[in-house]
This record gives structure tokens, C-alpha cells and sequence, in this order.
């Protein structure tokens, strides 16, 4: 079945609405989040320009006013007066409240249609603000609303891997280790936290699912919160973080997989952990997981990079 494409692009007069998904990774772009980003440009001086922004992610929730605008002043309030930051520069962010604003696309769409024209001129475009026209606004509104509202659910970046070669079974969790190779040619060894979620054991319809996944890469190594959920991704430091599985059996043995589990996504899951069972696997988990990092570097002079690719369960 040949799925229409989404329209992201609407006019309004003299501005432009463009919707679009966005992907930031952890010490990458940014912090590690997912999300839908709309523009508002229009012609200035000759080029095209970006008048406002805003982020509707799951973390991220913003908006800037006149990013591409050199000229546009901020002054702080009175009561803080000499120790506001950037009071002159390429745009002011103010953040959303997301306990009194709600979800941050249905907060956009609102604030645009109603109120347009003042954050056109607060940008430092009053001009570009004195052409909408308010009433096909709101027409050109509930379309970009549908287009940012499907783009956040069918547009999210997830992933389903293999569950692993070598299987550890630890209470309502468990433990995959493989071997991983990327086309590019980067990989290296994949711890794997699995469970089964959708119903109970017995029944046909329980799903195992990767609630956590570390990739042990030997150039882009990085962790994931909830592959199949939000799959908010990290990359480590490799000036401070350069033992991978040494940091994530830290963690494990630490007791911070709980909260690691919940932030992907999984609360019920974290509740129930029995970290007696998960330390009575440990050592044997270990000492294979160095064995297969150790075969990788004979094989391809990478720990754990096995020869051959292996790609994901799922594609797409």
C-alpha cells in the first residue's frame, strides 16, 4: 500500500508555515529528545527568513523569536537588571510551561492563530505582521495542525533489533548480547534489555520488547531509552567514557537500571525488577560479553565488530 506523503509546507500571506520532524541525539545535536519543529518565514530583504520557531519535541518544548534576526534586543525585567544574558543577539527563546500549557503542538496551533501578528512584531518584523490576515490564518492553522500532529507519531525515528545470540534471564527482565555491524561499518558489542509486554506469558499475543539497548560501538558507541517507544538516543564521550561495558555494568550493578527503565518508558517494569536475580547473572553475562569483544578485535581488529553485517529485525 503506497502511503500519500505529508504535506508540511503552508502560506499564509506573506509568511510560511513549514512543519517537520526532527531527530536530536545526546552530545550530537543537543540532549537526547524527538519531536516536531514549525517555522515561520517569509521574504526579508530579499532572502528567505526565519521569523519564528517553534518546538513541539518531547522534551524541548520552545519557542524563539527572530532567529535569523541580528538586530533583535532583549531587555530583561527591572528586578534583574544586570544579570539578564544575551540581551542583544540571533534570537530570544522563551520555553513553554508543559504543566500549564499542555501539549505543545495543540498550545502552537492556539497561540499562532490567535496571536500571530504580536510575535511577528515582538521579532522585530512589524512590518511582515500588518499583512496577515487573521481570517485565512485560521484556515491555513488546522491544516498545519493535522500535518505536525501526524508527522510527531508516524515521522518518530524507532528501532527493533535482533534480541541477541546469547540470552540471561533475570526475573521480568533479560539480558541479549550480539555481535552488531552497521553497512557503514561501524559496531561493536549490543547489550540488549528485553521483556515481554501486551499480556501475560501464556498468551499468544505477548510481545518481547527492547526497553534499553546499548550499543558498544568502536566509533559512534551510544545508549537507548525505549527503542520502540520514544527512542531517545545518547552518545557517550569518549574523552571521559571509554570502558563501554565497564560503564554499563556500573550502572547495573549501581542500581540505576531501574531509573533507566522508567525514563524509556516503562514504569511497571522498573517496579517489578528483582535485583538479587539480575546480580546472580551478572558474572556470567560479563565474562561472555568480554569474550565476544574479545573475538571482534581478533576478527576485525574492533571489540566485538563482527565480519559480516547484521542488520535489524525490522527495517522499517
Amino acid at each position: 500500500m503506497v502511503q500519500a506523503e505529508i504535506k508540511t509546507t503552508f502560506e499564509a500571506g506573506p509568511v510560511t508555515f513549514t512543519a517537520r520532524h526532527e531527530l536530536w541525539d545526546g552530545n550530537i545535536q543537543d540532549h537526547a529528545d524527538q519531536g516536531v519543529s514549525i517555522v515561520v518565514q517569509a521574504e526579508v530583504n530579499g532572502e528567505k527568513t526565519i521569523l519564528l520557531r517553534f518546538n513541539c519535541f518531547d522534551i524541548e518544548r520552545s519557542y524563539i523569536y527572530g532567529p535569523e534576526n541580528p538586530d533583535l534586543k532583549s531587555d530583561g525585567p527591572m528586578m534583574l537588571a544586570g544579570r539578564t544574558e544575551n540581551s542583544t543577539g540571533m534570537g530570544k527563546m522563551y520555553r513553554m510551561d508543559p504543566t500549564a500549557d499542555g501539549n505543545p503542538i495543540g498550545w502552537t496551533m492556539k497561540t499562532i492563530k490567535k496571536q500571530l501578528p504580536e510575535m511577528l512584531d515582538r521579532a522585530g518584523y512589524p512590518e511582515i505582521a500588518k499583512e496577515i490576515d487573521l481570517e485565512v490564518l485560521a484556515d491555513v492553522v488546522l491544516e498545519l495542525e493535522a500535518s505536525a500532529r501526524e508527522l510527531f507519531v508516524a515521522k518518530r525515528n524507532t528501532v527493533k533489533h535482533n534480541r541477541g545470540t546469547d540470552i540471561f534471564e533475570a526475573g521480568n527482565i533479560r539480558f541479549g548480547l550480539e555481535m552488531r555491524r552497521l553497512p557503514v561499518g561501524d559496531g561493536g558489542l549490543a547489550i540488549h534489555v528485553l521483556t515481554d509486554v501486551g499480556g501475560s506469558t501464556e498468551k499468544s499475543f505477548v510481545e518481547e520488547t527492547e526497553i534499553m539497548a546499548f550499543d558498544l560501538f568502536w566509533d559512534g558507541p551510544h545508549y537507548h531509552y525505549g527503542p520502540r517507544n520514544k527512542n531517545h538516543r545518547i552518545y557517550w564521550d569518549r574523552t571521559l567514557v571509554t570502558d563501554y561495558l565497564g560503564w554499563v555494568l556500573d550502572k547495573i550493578d549501581g542500581k540505576k537500571l531501574g531509573a533507566m527503565i522508567e525514563r524509556a518508558g516503562y514504569p511497571g517494569i522498573a517496579a517489578d525488577l528483582d535485583q538479587d536475580m539480575i546480580d546472580a547473572v551478572l558474572p556470567a553475562l560479563t565474562t561472555k560479553a568480554r569474550e565476544m569483544l574479545a573475538l571482534g578485535e581478533s576478527l576485525t581488529g574492533h571489540p566485538g565488530l563482527p565480519a559480516d553485517v547484521t542488520p535489524n529485525l525490522v527495517t522499517n
